[in-house]
């Protein structure tokens, strides 16, 4: 079965996104940590390491690993957060978030996500 991550990046590769640049050295601020809480930890952990019980059902890859953080790009990553993750054959992914979040949130957890392989 095809991982979350190798389905986003073909499926993703195929939409044109606005690359940011990287800043994984940037420490995420407090809002943007209470967002990741909200939003993304129960299923990508706190650590984005995907270690929940539902990011072990969905094979969520570990997003602070050093090979995931090389081969998905920050375009890709925006994506998904604001278009979704559909697996196919399968009812469960990740939901689009582009009606829920600012571009301002979605560029933080980005950033957010960099700060992880750390």
């Amino acid at each position: 079965m095809p991982t979350i991550s190798r389905l986003a990046t073909i499926g993703l590769s195929l939409m044109c996104a606005q690359a940011l640049p990287r800043a994984a050295s940037a420490q995420a601020d407090a809002k943007t940590v209470r967002l990741w809480k909200a939003k993304c930890a129960s299923c990508h952990g706190v650590d984005g390491r995907g270690k929940t019980e539902t990011g072990e059902k969905l094979a969520i890859p570990d997003m602070a690993a050093a090979d995931w953080q090389k081969k998905v790009t920050d375009a890709q990553m925006k994506a998904s957060i604001l278009d979704g993750v559909k697996r196919p054959g399968k009812a469960e992914g990740m939901d689009p978030y582009k009606d829920k979040l600012e571009p301002e949130q979605v560029d933080a957890l980005i950033v957010y996500v960099r700060s992880l392989s750390k």
